[in-house]
């Protein structure tokens, strides 16, 4: 039952918007009075924070078989394209995970801590790019970085066409162009140094 609850919920969200649950439609939707719900979650917002937990743990099932040896290009390409791939699949997770779409959620400490984990072995990883990339930046700068542009296309591409095949999006389309780009500023560091 509680499986279900949880998909029901994320179909209203998908089709209504993040914020738009609401327990006497899920209670609908599920052939359940609303007061029947309780018995399973205590409000709406413990069913945003299962949700929020569950969106987290997809998310870094997904993007967990980039953080491997290799070099930093191919890692970097790789969680990229998960990070845009989950987005696709799960909009309304994606909003719930990575944006602040409901008035008053506040994930619970526990949630918090699957997402912090997720982002310190990113910092992690990083870390280990570090001895090969021309950049005064440290991990957590170098991360954020990366977040910020990653975070930034998906949310325009997911706002202005997301029916649009990611290869013709007019946001998503230069990821390539982004990486090829901090390839050529970032790569060879020693010869970059070693320039007068």
């Amino acid at each position: 039952m509680v499986s279900k609850i949880l998909d029901t919920a994320r179909s209203i969200m998908r089709e209504d918007g993040v914020a738009a649950l609401s327990m006497q439609e899920l209670a609908r939707r599920i052939n359940m009075r609303a007061p029947s719900l309780y018995n399973y979650f205590s409000n709406k917002m413990e069913i945003y924070d299962a949700l929020f937990q569950l969106g987290q743990r997809m998310f870094e099932s997904q993007i967990s078989e980039y953080l491997m040896e290799g070099a930093w290009q191919a890692q970097l390409s790789g969680m990229m394209d998960s990070y845009l791939t989950f987005a696709l699949q799960n909009p309304e997770l994606y909003q719930l995970c990575f944006e602040r779409p409901v008035p008053g959620f506040v994930p619970s400490p526990e949630s918090l801590e699957i997402s912090f984990g997720i982002l310190e072995r990113l910092y992690a990883q990083v870390k280990n790019w570090l001895p090969s990339l021309n950049t005064p930046l440290n991990e957590r700068q170098v991360g954020d970085f990366l977040i910020a542009f990653n975070h930034g296309i998906t949310a325009l591409h997911l706002a202005n066409q997301p029916d649009t095949p990611v290869d013709k999006s007019r946001f998503a389309s230069l990821a390539p162009a982004f990486l090829s780009l901090l390839d050529e500023a970032w790569s060879n560091k020693l010869t970059h140094k070693e320039k007068p």
